[in-house]
């Protein structure tokens, strides 16, 4: 259902900074804390004396302390102590690897030994003074397929977020889609149309006016196993574009990391990274007010959707040109859920299987 061998948002240093969370992510129940100098560490969420969530515990001097009866449980797994006992005998619980970068905490969910912080994406935005970044999280009773198809396909705007982003000229420009390897990209170009209300905003925002045509671009990109970044933005007609120089338009990155929880729920990181008047904080605050009230449109309708799909189990679904970016992405995630099913081959061999393929 959902690739376990990569790295998922977990949550946001904000979320851990002076208690344990636990957040169920691919199945797994998981708790995060602060350890020892500050160190993030993950545990499944159990304690091993009665079973008890260790989330509803504490953190105390880097250590977790279960909220039932005091078992003390260290980084990685191993029961440190509790009142009037011995403990060197209890099992080791499982432990996560865990990173924090560009602001997240990320976790792995599968084999721990092919964990590789390396392999967690580059977010230059993240990194850079240049830009500014705001977002939030939803919790979205869906399967976190249907957030994928949503997002990689943006011809509902005129119809769930008619008052906010969406326009008819969505409907009508057409759409390319390619992929790249593991990498999906569908992109719309629409010239010379007229801004729609958060695109006026954010022109307002940058000291452009709002009344004149625009040339508008929404260009997504999937990356499993299902981040997907868009670049939008727009730019005073016939400056150029999405190439226009940066005085002459707004452009921004929507940030969206979908982390299952099940196969029916995720957690949906949601915001948006612009690098235009990124000092502006009353700005920031503005754009995030008014991208969580579009996500919360799609949210209602993809838990409406789910509730459907699974009424009517055996309906089999049309497939239309528009949904070729969301359709391409399945096809990587398919593909890699086999290859988890595949026997572990050891890495000498591994390699050689790779290269005669």
């Amino acid at each position: 259902m959902f690739p376990k061998n990569t790295w998922y948002v977990a949550c946001t240093p904000d979320d851990i900074a002076d208690k344990p969370l636990g957040r169920q992510i691919c199945g797994e129940k998981i708790v995060f804390f602060r350890g020892a100098e500050g160190r993030v560490a993950a545990l499944e969420d159990f304690c091993p004396h009665r079973g008890a969530p260790l989330s509803l515990g504490k953190v105390c001097d880097g250590h977790l302390v279960c909220g039932y009866h005091g078992l003390t449980m260290g980084c990685e797994g191993k029961t440190v102590s509790m009142p009037g006992q011995r403990v060197g005998g209890f099992p080791r619980i499982r432990s996560y690897p865990v990173a924090e970068r560009y602001g997240f905490i990320w976790v792995w969910t599968g084999d721990a030994a092919l964990a590789d912080p390396a392999k967690i994406h580059h977010l230059e935005w993240a990194e850079s003074p240049d830009w500014a970044y705001a977002g939030g999280l939803y919790h979205v009773k869906a399967d976190y397929r249907l957030m994928i198809d949503n997002l990689m396909d943006l011809t509902h705007e005129t119809y769930v977020h008619a008052s906010s982003i969406g326009q008819k000229e969505i409907d009508e420009a057409p759409v390319t889609t390619k992929t790249e390897g593991d990498h999906v990209i569908t992109s719309r170009f629409m010239d010379n149309v007229m801004a729609p209300p958060f695109w006026q905003a954010n022109l307002r925002g940058n000291g452009l006016p709002d009344d004149q045509p625009v040339d508008r671009w929404q260009v997504c990109h999937f990356s499993p196993p299902s981040h997907v970044m868009i670049e939008v933005g727009v730019a005073l007609a016939g400056k150029g574009g999405y190439h226009a120089d940066p005085k002459d338009k707004v452009s921004s990155i929507v940030v969206d990391f979908i982390t299952p929880e099940t196969e029916k729920s995720m957690w949906y990181f949601w915001g948006m990274a612009r690098n235009f008047n990124v000092k502006d904080q009353a700005l920031t605050a503005e754009i995030r007010e008014g991208q969580g009230q579009v996500f919360a449109e799609d949210t209602e309708v993809l838990e409406a959707q789910q509730r459907n799909l699974d009424l009517h189990p055996q309906r089999k679904l049309l497939m239309l040109n528009i949904d070729a970016g969301g359709v391409q992405s399945r096809r990587i995630l398919d593909r890699l859920l086999a290859q988890e099913q595949l026997p572990q081959q050891p890495p000498a061999q591994a390699a050689a299987l790779a290269r005669a393929a």
